[in-house]
C-alpha cells in the first residue's frame, strides 16, 4: 500500500507513508468520521523542508510509528543542519473519537543544534462522495478559526445545518504561528537530547466533543481492548507458520474494522472508502466470523434490522422488509442529494440477513435472540416473496429505480459484470445465480428453526417454496454444454452464459444436485478458472474475461471463501485444499500477509500475484477469508436443533498439526487438535463445553 491507515470505531486516518496529508494530494487522504474529512492537511517540516522517511510501520492496526530524519541543509556553503542529524519519531493512535499524535525529536549531531520544527494542519470538511469524485452539490462554508492558548478550532457550517469543527490542542507553547495556521517551534538540542510535543485532534459534530485522555492512559486502554478481543476469540496454532500468520492477520484486521452504532459491534466493509455499514459486506464478513466470535453476527443482524426498509421509496430503492445496501452520514446524504440514507439497492443483503440469522442460531442455539428478531425475519421473508420475486417465477431479481442508484445490485456491482457470450451486457431485471442459492439456504435452514418455535405452517410453506425454487433453478440456470450454471437470467429469462465464480457460492446452499455440484467443484479449480492464486471471478474462456478488471477475471478472496465453505460442506476435499493453498501462496506475497480486497487474475507463472490498483486494504470479507479455512479444515457443522457438531477434518499440504482453541458453540467452547495420521487426520478433543454431541465423519 502507498498509504498508512489507522482506525478505531468510526474515526479513521489515512496519510502517506511519511505520515503526511499533503496539500494538493488528490488521493483523498485525511481524517474522517461520519463521511466527512475533518483534517485535509497535515504536514511537518524541519527548517521548512519535508523530512526524509526512514521507516513506516503499520503492522498493528491501532497504532502507527513513523521514523524520519532531516535532509542535508546548507546555504552558500554554510552548514545549517547536517544530514541525518535529527531523528523524528512520529507516533499516532485513535481512541474514543480523537486522534493522538506525538512527535519526538532526538539529536545525534555531536554538537548542539538549533532548528525550526513546524506543524501545518487544516480541514476542508469535504463529503466522502466529493472526495472520491462521485458527486457534487450544494455545500456549506467554513467559519472563522478560533484560537486560544495552545488550541485552534477550525469550523464549518454545512448545507444540512450541522456545525462541524476540528479542535486541535498541543502541549507546548509555539514560538510563532503563520497566517496559514502553521505552528513553529524553535528547538535547541544537545547530542542525544530529546524534544517531544503531543497533539490532540478531535472532530466535533454539533457540539458533541470527544473527551481528552492522558495519552499513556488512552494507549493502555486501547491495548487492553485488543487483548480482550484476542482473549475472547478463537485462536489457532499449527506447524505451518504461513497459515498462522494469515489467520492472525485476519483476526487483527477484523478487530480494527469493527464499529458499534448502538446495536453491538459489526464489521464495516473496508478501509479507506467503505468504513460504514454495508449490508452485503457486513453480513458476509459476520458469516465468516462465526467460527471466530459469533457475537459479531448478533451485532450485525441488529444493526441491519435497525435500518430495515419500511416503505416504498424509489429514490432509495427501498421496499418494506428490504435490508440496506449502504448508509452514509455526510453532508450530501443529510441534505438528500444522494440516496444513501440508507440506500437499499442490493439484491443479496436480504437473503444474506436471513441466512446469517439461521447460521447464527446453529452456532449458538440462541433461540431467544431469534424470537426477538422474528419481526425483522418475517419482514425479510415477505420481501423475498412479494418484492424480490415480483413476477412470481420463484427467482429473486433486481432492477434499479433510483436515478442515483446502482445498476448491477449483486456483489459484482460494476456495469460490465453480467455479460452474455456475445459480449452484450445483460439487461435488468436480472436474477443472479448465487442469490437463488442464498434464498434456498435461508429457507431450508430457517424452516426447521421456525418449526421448533411453533411456526409449523409457515415452516412447511418455506420448504415447499424451496423445493419449487430448486426445481426451476436446475432447469433454467444449467448450461449443459459447459456443465456449469449460468451467472444469471436476464430480463427475457434468457441465461447469461458466462462461466463465473458466482456459481461456486451455491455449493454451500444444497440447491445443486450432487452430480452438478461435482461438475461445478471440478470446474472451479480447472485452469480457466484457477490460476494458482485463487478462483477467478470469470473463466478465461468467457467473452468478458479481463484479468485486470474489477469483476471479470480478477481474484477476490471473499469470493473464494464462500466457494470454499461450499466445497467443504459438499465433501470436495481436494478442491477445497487447492483453493486454500492458492490463497496461502498469494498471501505470502502481500504486505503483512494481508489478503487485499482483490488482485488481478494472472496465473502464478508470473511468480507473484499482481495487485489491483485501488483495492481496499484492510477489507472485512478479505480479512475474514482465512477464518473460513479453519471451518473448512475442521469440516465443522454445528446443528443447534440436534445439539450436534459434525467434524470432517483435513489438513493442508505441509501441515501436520492444527490446534483450534475456544471455538464458541452452543453453551460454551470447543478446543480440538487435528494431527496427520497414517491414513487420515486424527482428532483429539481437548475440551468440549458446548453441550453439543460430537460426530466424527
Amino acid at each position: 500500500m502507498d498509504y498508512l491507515v489507522i482506525k478505531e470505531n468510526d474515526l479513521f486516518l489515512m496519510t502517506d507513508r511519511n505520515g503526511d496529508i499533503r496539500e494538493g494530494d488528490a488521493s483523498g487522504k485525511g481524517l474522517y468520521t461520519n463521511d466527512t474529512r475533518f483534517l485535509s492537511k497535515m504536514e511537518i517540516r524541519i527548517n521548512g523542508q519535508s523530512p526524509v522517511l526512514l521507516s513506516s510501520a503499520a503492522e498493528e492496526n491501532y497504532i502507527s510509528t513513523i521514523r524520519l530524519t532531516n535532509p542535508h541543509m546548507e546555504n552558500n556553503g554554510e552548514l545549517i543542519l547536517w544530514r541525518e542529524s535529527v531523528e523524528i519519531e512520529r507516533k499516532r493512535f485513535i481512541f474514543e473519537g480523537a486522534l493522538y499524535e506525538t512527535y519526538k525529536l532526538t539529536s545525534y549531531y555531536p554538537k548542539a543544534v538549533a532548528f525550526d520544527f513546524s506543524v501545518l494542519l487544516d480541514a476542508d470538511y469535504a463529503d466522502m462522495f466529493v472526495v472520491r469524485g462521485f458527486q457534487h452539490g450544494e455545500l456549506g462554508n467554513k467559519t472563522p478559526d478560533r484560537y486560544a492558548h495552545r488550541e485552534r478550532v477550525i469550523g464549518y457550517l454545512g448545507a444540512d445545518g450541522i456545525r462541524r469543527e476540528t479542535r486541535i490542542a498541543w502541549n507546548k507553547d509555539e514560538s510563532r504561528r503563520s497566517e496559514s495556521g502553521e505552528l513553529h517551534f524553535d528547538v535547541k538540542l544537545n547530542h542525544q537530547e530529546e524534544f517531544e510535543i503531543a497533539f490532540f485532534i478531535a472532530p466535533i459534530i454539533d457540539g458533541q466533543e470527544p473527551a481528552y485522555h492522558e495519552p499513556n492512559e488512552a494507549m493502555n486502554k486501547l491495548k487492553s481492548s485488543y487483548a480482550e478481543w484476542n482473549g475472547t476469540s478463537t485462536s489457532i496454532r499449527s506447524d505451518l507458520p504461513l497459515f498462522d500468520k494469515l489467520y492472525d492477520r485476519g483476526v487483527q484486521d477484523l478487530r480494527v474494522l469493527l464499529t458499534d452504532l448502538g446495536h453491538g459491534p459489526f464489521p464495516v466493509a473496508g478501509l479507506p472508502w467503505f468504513s460504514v455499514p454495508f449490508g452485503r459486506d457486513s453480513l458476509i464478513a459476520a458469516l465468516q466470523m462465526l467460527s471466530l466470535n459469533p457475537n459479531i453476527a448478533r451485532g450485525t443482524l441488529l444493526t441491519m434490522a435497525s435500518h430495515q426498509g419500511t416503505k416504498e421509496d424509489e429514490w432509495r430503492d427501498e421496499q418494506p422488509g428490504k435490508v440496506m445496501h449502504e448508509i452514509r452520514f455526510g453532508e450530501l446524504a443529510k441534505t438528500n442529494q444522494v440516496p444513501f440514507t440508507p440506500y437499499y439497492g442490493t439484491i443479496d443483503a436480504t437473503p444474506l440477513f436471513l441466512l446469517l440469522a439461521a447460521e447464527y442460531y446453529h452456532w449458538t442455539g440462541d433461540s431467544e435472540f431469534i424470537i426477538a428478531l422474528m419481526p425483522h425475519l418475517q419482514a425479510a421473508l415477505e420481501w423475498v416473496r412479494e418484492y424480490g420475486d415480483s413476477d412470481q417465477d420463484s427467482f429473486v431479481e433486481y432492477y434499479q429505480k433510483s436515478s442515483k442508484g446502482i445498476a448491477n445490485q449483486g456483489w459484482k456491482d460494476s456495469a460490465d459484470s453480467v455479460v452474455h457470450r456475445n459480449g452484450d451486457y445483460a439487461e435488468a431485471p436480472i436474477a443472479l445465480v448465487e442469490v437463488q442459492g442464498y434464498v434456498y439456504q435461508a429457507l431450508t435452514r430457517l424452516a426447521p428453526i421456525f418449526r421448533s418455535l411453533g411456526l409449523t405452517e409457515q415452516a412447511n410453506r418455506m420448504e415447499l417454496d424451496a423445493q419449487e425454487l430448486r426445481a426451476r433453478f436446475e432447469n433454467d440456470f444449467w448450461m449443459e454444454d459447459e456443465r456449469f450454471y449460468a451467472i444469471a437470467l436476464d430480463k427475457n429469462k434468457q441465461r447469461v452464459e458466462s462461466v463465473t465464480s458466482n456459481a461456486g457460492h451455491i455449493l454451500m446452499s444444497g440447491i445443486a444436485s450432487p452430480e452438478r455440484a461435482k461438475d461445478v467443484a471440478e470446474r472451479l479449480i480447472a485452469p480457466d478458472m484457477f490460476g494458482g492464486y485463487g478462483i477467478r471471478t470469470m473463466s478465461t474462456s468467457s467473452s468478458g474475461y479481463n484479468p485486470m478488471s474489477y469483476h471479470d477475471g480478477s481474484v477476490w478472496p471473499h469470493d473464494n471463501s464462500l466457494c470454499l465453505l461450499g466445497l467443504s460442506k459438499s465433501g470436495f476435499t481436494n478442491e477445497a485444499i487447492t483453493v486454500m493453498q492458492g490463497l496461502l501462496h498469494a498471501a505470502e506475497k502481500f504486505e503483512y500477509y494481508r489478503l487485499p480486497e482483490l488482485f488481478c487474475g494472472y496465473d502464478d507463472t508470473l511468480g507473484y500475484p499482481v495487485p489491483y490498483p485501488v483495492a481496499c486494504s484492510p477489507q472485512a470479507w478479505a480479512a475474514g477469508t482465512p477464518l473460513t479455512f479453519v471451518q473448512a479444515l475442521l469440516g465443522l457443522e454445528p446443528d443447534a436443533l440436534a445439539r450436534r457438531i459434525t467434524i470432517r477434518p483435513l489438513l493442508l499440504e505441509g501441515m501436520n498439526e492444527l490446534q483450534v482453541n475456544q471455538l464458541h458453540i452452543g453453551d460454551g467452547t470447543l478446543s480440538i487438535r487435528i494431527t496427520r495420521g497414517p491414513d487420515k487426520p486424527e482428532v483429539e478433543i481437548l475440551s468440549n463445553l458446548t453441550g453439543y454431541d460430537l460426530q466424527l465423519v
